[in-house]
């Protein structure tokens, strides 16, 4: 395991299922507290509106293989044939320098992180309600229905296996946008304070 960043350096973990808004929490999360988004490694084609290092990483799958063999990421998941993967060295880099740095990650990744580097603090974003998380999943208009309906069981099993597990330290419910950012960024700061507490004392 490497060892924990200082007590500047805090990383962040938010997960959640499709749907529930973690997108949209983290991003406003990271505004708020000028916080660094770790950008993700991948072997996906890059698309046409894709910038190279802020969206992704673009990368061959023997340049992806190649890191996981030198153990270069802190988590890495083969995604319809595609490597995604979060690279070490940009994140210790502004551990570092004293930087909040956010992984937005699902719960496998998140599991990876936690076991190659300590301190990380991992957040879970739930619905109000499964019938609350249905119908936001209906109100994207993106997919058909057996598509939602899929994304839904795949939400509810995401869910249950993160309440039952060790992963994550906070659980927000996402029933009022603002709520919602509001309780992460002081559930953020309560632990960079208790971490600072401790390292004097």
């Amino acid at each position: 395991m490497e060892r924990s960043p200082g007590p500047q350096g805090f990383l962040v973990i938010i997960s959640g299922p499709s749907g529930v808004g973690k997108s949209t929490i983290t991003n406003v999360v990271r505004e708020r507290l000028d916080a660094a988004l770790s950008v993700s490694m991948t072997t996906r084609p890059k698309a046409a509106d894709d910038v190279e290092g802020e969206h992704y990483f673009f990368v061959d799958r023997g340049r992806f293989e190649s890191a996981i063999a030198h153990r270069e990421l802190l988590e890495h998941a083969e995604v319809y044939g595609n490597y995604y993967g979060t690279p070490r060295g940009p994140v210790l880099d502004k551990l570092a320098a004293g930087r909040i740095v956010i992984l937005e990650i699902d719960m496998e990744g998140a599991a990876q992180v936690k076991s190659n580097l300590a301190g990380c603090f991992a957040i879970f974003i739930k619905p109000p309600s499964y019938d609350a998380l249905l119908q936001r999943l209906r109100d994207r208009k993106r997919e058909d229905e057996a598509t939602i309906q899929k994304r839904f069981a795949q939400a509810k099993n995401e869910i249950e296996a993160a309440e039952a597990g060790s992963v994550y330290d906070v659980f927000i419910v996402n029933d009022d946008l603002n709520r919602a950012v509001d309780e992460a960024i002081r559930r953020i700061g309560a632990e960079v304070e208790r971490r600072r507490a401790g390292a004097h004392s």
